[in-house]
């Protein structure tokens, strides 16, 4: 019996930590806190109602080059756009076209889905909650 609540304590300790096992490293992107709140009721913002939609959004602290907002249809995804697998340079901020991301200083394209390329490391990803007409996307 009391092999069996040991066993059962530890599997709700080992599933409470799951949340907290979000890895966004990339030894060519820093890694800095921020917190931006996009209303998608705004004009600006409100492509982002309709799947396969996407907004860059390069004000204030979002991210190191900004950042890639993207409705999955059943979420959110949020990327920095700094090219991942380059140092920072003037080549290095991903421009949008259709579903991906572009990286002018190497030409690899990014999914906007899966923040998956071809090369070493994927584009780096932030977390994102939804509250009715607001996504805050933070690292």
């Amino acid at each position: 019996m009391k092999k069996f609540v040991l066993l059962l304590v530890f599997s709700v300790f080992l599933s409470g930590c799951e949340k907290e096992r979000f890895n966004n490293f990339n030894p060519n992107i820093p890694n800095y806190t921020f917190t931006v709140d996009i209303n998608t009721d705004l004009p600006l913002y409100s492509s982002l109602k309709f799947a396969g939609n996407s907004v860059y959004i390069s004000q204030g602290n979002a991210g190191v080059r900004g950042i890639i907002v993207f409705n999955t249809g059943s979420g959110y995804n949020a990327f920095d756009a700094a090219c991942p697998n380059q140092p920072l340079s003037s080549c290095s901020t991903m421009t949008i076209q259709s579903t991906n991301a572009i990286c002018p200083c190497d030409e690899e394209s990014y999914n906007l889905f899966t923040g998956l390329g071809t090369l070493d490391y994927p584009m780096k990803r932030y977390r994102t909650e939804v509250n009715g007409a607001f996504v805050r996307v933070y690292n």
